[in-house]
């Protein structure tokens, strides 16, 4: 057929239309899956945003989102002419005469993209193909894709197809009006009206043209030009979209050079409403379905999801009411205590002189400040005594102040954190989430994330172990002294354990009556007789997933442990046995409802249901047992109201009152509370002011009181289970009777007058309370 062209050149020519044509319908068609998606004409006429997920609670309320491209759409008319005069005199001034790709400027267009500018010469319509059809994006690459340069030609012409076919669909001012919704600003603002309010505090019909100038002008580089972070290169840029659009009529002289003197005159004071919730829940969730998102290829951030979690919302609401009435309590006790004193203490109370050193070293910036200053430490320290503006929290709110980096990490380092969370076991589904007192100041999630001492809270495993074999809650042990010979590292060790008080009462003591009292002297001979190394196998079995270290002393709780487990741990003994995985996210929809996928609950039975009834029972203990360390819950008066209620549960505190902690057991759910400073070396200085029963359990007390209110919370009073299944071991020890010596008594009255007045069951059988 060529060969019929007698003229060479002409025939050549001929030849590299055929041959540009054959590969513009190669990469139309995908041929041979070389050249990636392509946008078809549907998918012109119903283009499709990133769209974000919602999150809600599982009574339906709304509590976060995730969306990468905070943006919001306004039409042509709702735009100042300036915005568009300014964006076609800088961006594409011939927008109006092209039909989506200017031949004109293409050998400009291909210069630029040769060296490197990502947005060239390309025209405006092209460059809304790039934006809203993601002709660039992953899908969009095909097996040329790996070829550098032949990857550049295929993507420059998927966006000259698709320009040509968005030119066929749509009006000028239609295109103009789908690039400025679509056009990221910089600082999460993606579209105009975004950026309008986030600079100016104004709509996009309201602005200046010196304003529109300086927002026209970041589309060339939205950091490099952002007038937040480079007020100088910002006005550069806005006085060269000025003199583009002076050169094309679309400003007079006199007013370029009137515009071209004025200052930016940011207006930051608007306040996004629309924010997307950030919170321990929703950081939760994100970490809850990330290898779900991972097996499934789905995007939380663009994938358009409606994500419905095991929250209650009341609930929810009760926890964190709680823990703010609390931990304010708390943090004046502690502020009250150490008064102007550094907090920060060895274990033999004596300060540490370089605390403050060190934690500016563990700071992201100490690195960058080494290299900048070549380690000069004088430099160093020049900058970390900076006065700076900055906005702390307080418990009364933010508070503007100015503080040194090194003011701030006192004063931070001071200040009380906490994590709580509620399972109902039966069903697995978690219904309450604090992650800490403020996320916004405390991102670290101190449920899953922190791991702490659990203290005494972990000695319940050793008589779970006991339980299981072949001891019964009456079996007795003597509080009394305990020296145990281990090896560790191949070394001899000795361990001798002291009980809270330093104390010694040489009482014989149930299994029950010791749990209850949580005596560590007793718990140890407990330990020796199973071996430690099958009550870490308990822990493990039960729900325990951090690793811990088999030593005596691991029953008193001297291994990190999480929030998170401690609660799975103690669901395990309510759910009859068996273990569950906490469910924290039920299904997932699409925007229209249409299901994606609901997620079922998983269990396993790990312990007889005669033992997990047991170990209610002995938890129960912490209350009904003479010198139970649950009892100052007796002061919470909205607990009582009904006689059958009951509650188990247990205290936990770390050496030198580092953690505090708190395990509560009702009918129908269990809750897990810790209290402590970020850093382990803060901490309260006595038992009276820094044991479980002082810090974390207050927390439950409070929460419990606020659900048993409220008859609406689907959650009320009234006894334990009844046993599971037929007992073979005996569990209705005889009330202890114990001698009292003066000792005793001082130490009875103190508590009694800690506690409030204990009920008639508790008066009626002495004992001696720690």
């Amino acid at each position: 057929m060529f060969r019929r062209i007698k003229n060479r050149y002409l025939r050549y020519f001929v030849i590299l239309i055929y041959l540009i044509i054959i590969f513009f319908c190669a990469i139309e068609l995908n041929f041979l899956w070389l050249f990636g998606y392509s946008p078809d004409m549907k998918d012109i006429k119903a283009p499709t945003m990133s769209v974000g997920s919602q999150v809600y609670t599982a009574d339906g309320k709304l509590i976060g989102e995730y969306y990468r491209e905070n943006r919001s759409p306004v039409e042509y008319k709702e735009i100042s002419p300036s915005i568009i005069n300014a964006l076609v005199a800088t961006e594409d001034v011939r927008f109006y005469k092209h039909g989506g790709v200017d031949f004109y400027s293409l050998p400009t267009s291909m210069i630029s993209t040769a060296t490197g500018d990502k947005r060239g010469g390309s025209t405006i319509t092209q460059q809304l193909a790039k934006n809203l059809y993601a002709t660039r994006k992953r899908k969009s690459q095909g097996l040329l894709s790996h070829v550098p340069l032949v990857k550049t030609i295929i993507s420059k012409c998927k966006e000259w197809i698709t320009a040509y076919k968005i030119e066929r669909i749509y009006s000028k001012q239609d295109i103009l009006t789908l690039y400025l919704n679509t056009v990221p600003f910089g600082n999460n603002s993606f579209g105009i009206k975004t950026a309008t309010l986030k600079f100016f505090h104004k709509t996009p019909d309201d602005v200046t043209v010196a304003e529109a100038a300086t927002l026209v002008g970041m589309l060339k580089a939205t950091s490099t030009y952002n007038p937040i972070n480079n007020p100088e290169k910002a006005v550069e840029r806005r006085n060269v979209v000025l003199s583009q659009m002076q050169k094309y009529e679309y400003i007079s002289k006199a007013d370029y050079n009137r515009f071209y003197r004025m200052p930016i005159g940011l207006d930051l004071s608007y306040v996004d409403n629309s924010s997307h919730g950030d919170s321990y829940l929703r950081e939760a969730v994100e970490r809850w379905l990330r290898p779900w998102c991972k097996e499934k290829n789905i995007d939380l951030y663009e994938d358009g999801l409606k994500i419905y979690t095991t929250i209650d919302s009341r609930l929810q609401k009760y926890a964190e009411e709680a823990v703010g009435e609390k931990m304010k309590m708390l943090q004046r006790r502690f502020d009250n205590i150490w008064g102007d004193k550094n907090p920060w203490r060895d274990s033999k109370g004596k300060e540490i002189v370089n605390f403050v050193e060190k934690a500016e070293q563990r700071l992201p910036i100490y690195k960058l400040l080494v290299k900048k200053y070549n380690g000069d430490s004088t430099k160093i320290k020049a900058y970390f005594e900076q006065p700076k503006r900055m906005t702390v929290f307080t418990w009364k709110g933010e508070k503007d102040t100015t503080f040194s980096s090194i003011d701030s990490i006192k004063y931070y380092a001071r200040l009380l954190n906490t994590g709580m969370m509620t399972i109902e076991p039966t069903s697995g589904k978690i219904k309450v989430w604090v992650g800490g007192i403020n996320h916004k100041y405390f991102n670290y999630d101190h449920v899953n994330q922190a791991k702490r001492q659990a203290g005494s809270t972990f000695k319940p495993f050793a008589y779970l172990t006991a339980l299981d074999n072949g001891y019964a809650p009456c079996d007795k042990f003597t509080d009394k002294p305990v020296t145990i010979t281990y090896k560790e590292g191949g070394k001899d060790e000795v361990w001798s354990p002291n009980n809270a008080d330093w104390n010694f009462t040489y009482q014989e003591m149930s299994l029950r009556w010791a749990m209850g009292r949580s005596v560590n002297s007793i718990t140890a001979q407990i330990t020796e007789k199973v071996g430690w190394d099958k009550v870490v196998e308990y822990a493990h079995k039960v729900g325990i997933e951090s690793p811990l270290k088999a030593v005596p002393s691991v029953s008193l709780g001297s291994n990190d442990v999480s929030v998170y487990e401690m609660v799975r741990a103690y669901a395990t003994f309510l759910n009859r046995g068996e273990k569950v995985d906490p469910l924290l996210v039920t299904k997932i929809t699409d925007q229209d409802g249409g299901m994606i996928q609901e997620f079922t609950l998983k269990k396993e039975r790990v312990i007889s249901e005669e033992v997990a009834w047991l170990m209610l029972y002995m938890f129960r203990g912490g209350m009904e047992e003479p010198g139970g360390t649950s009892q100052a819950l007796w002061e919470y008066s909205g607990l009582w109201k009904k006689n059958n209620n009951q509650i188990g549960g247990k205290t936990g505190t770390s050496s030198d009152y580092v953690d505090g902690w708190y395990m509560g057991i009702t009918k129908d759910l269990v809750t897990g509370v810790w209290v402590g400073a970020d850093d382990r070396s803060v901490h309260f200085n006595s038992s009276e002011s820094g044991e479980g029963s002082h810090t974390a359990l207050p927390i439950f007390g409070l929460f419990m009181e606020k659900v048993y209110a409220d008859p609406q919370s689907g959650y009320g009073y009234g006894p334990f289970p009844k046993p599971f299944t037929k007992i073979t071991k005996s569990y209705e020890c005889p009330s202890p009777r114990i001698r009292i010596d003066t000792t005793a008594v001082d130490s009875l009255d103190m508590e009694i007058d800690t506690l409030g007045t204990p009920p008639p069951d508790i008066i009626e059988t002495p004992g001696i309370l720690p």
